[in-house]
């Protein structure tokens, strides 16, 4: 169950979880090696990292959280565990052709969810986060802030908390997947803000490519995905160092 469960016209806090069943095929294909990792074994490290976030965010102190999914979890690895891990949850499908557009409509949906709550969303491809990192990142919306922003070392982004979740319309046509998206996402928030009202939170590394998934899972070593990432990438087993 979720922390400090409390009626929505009081909630302080939402996390949103963006997230894609993992489908074997269709989830985590850059970890796909023939002869070492199958469709079916990426799927399950999505899964295992889906579930991990999922753990993150109930554990956010005086929040509550929605999950934005896309895709059909009958299909997916671990789909019953996962849709048992988000009964509680306020779930809605992703809406939008691009992902700047998801992204801001998991927002309008958070704001209309929770009227009045700060936001902090989260991807699943960082499932080292603890709820620790979420709290930091929404207590710097509740002072100073008006947005706070953690870049990701491959150039994306990984967080992105907002006083008013309505604001995410200002990042949905900034371009994704570049090696620029991050620097990019944080100069249109700046734009439109003011330097000083975006806060820089701590950056982290994305889980792309099976070298990223050995090094996050150093980092949570007791968690769902370091144990999937043992069993199905090995350290060693043919990354590198």
């Amino acid at each position: 169950m979720q922390s400090d469960l409390v009626g929505p016209e009081t909630v302080p806090r939402v996390v949103v979880v963006l997230a894609k069943a993992p489908v074997p095929g269709r989830a985590k294909t850059r970890l796909i090696t023939p002869g070492t990792v199958s469709p079916e074994g990426a799927a399950a490290i999505a899964a295992a990292a889906l579930l991990d976030t999922l753990d993150a965010a109930v554990a956010t102190p005086r929040a509550r959280v929605l999950v934005a999914l896309e895709g059909d979890l009958a299909h997916a690895v671990r789909g019953e565990e996962i849709r048992a891990a988000i009964a509680p949850l306020t779930v809605v499908g992703q809406r939008g052709e691009s992902l700047g557009e998801r992204i801001e409509a998991a927002h309008v949906d958070a704001a209309e969810a929770f009227p009045g709550a700060v936001s902090v969303q989260i991807g699943m491809d960082t499932p080292q986060v603890d709820a620790g990192l979420l709290d930091e990142a929404l207590r710097a919306v509740e002072g100073r802030a008006q947005a706070a922003l953690g870049l990701a070392l491959d150039g994306g982004w990984w967080v992105l908390a907002l006083r008013d979740p309505r604001r995410a319309a200002i990042i949905a046509g900034v371009p994704t997947s570049r090696d620029d998206t991050g620097p990019r996402t944080l100069d249109a928030l700046r734009a439109a803000l003011g330097r000083t009202e975006v806060a820089e939170l701590e950056p982290l590394s994305d889980v792309d490519t099976a070298d990223d998934a050995v090094r996050v899972s150093e980092l949570a070593p007791h968690g769902r995905f370091a144990h999937a990432v043992g069993d199905l990438i090995g350290v060693p087993g043919g990354v590198s160092p």
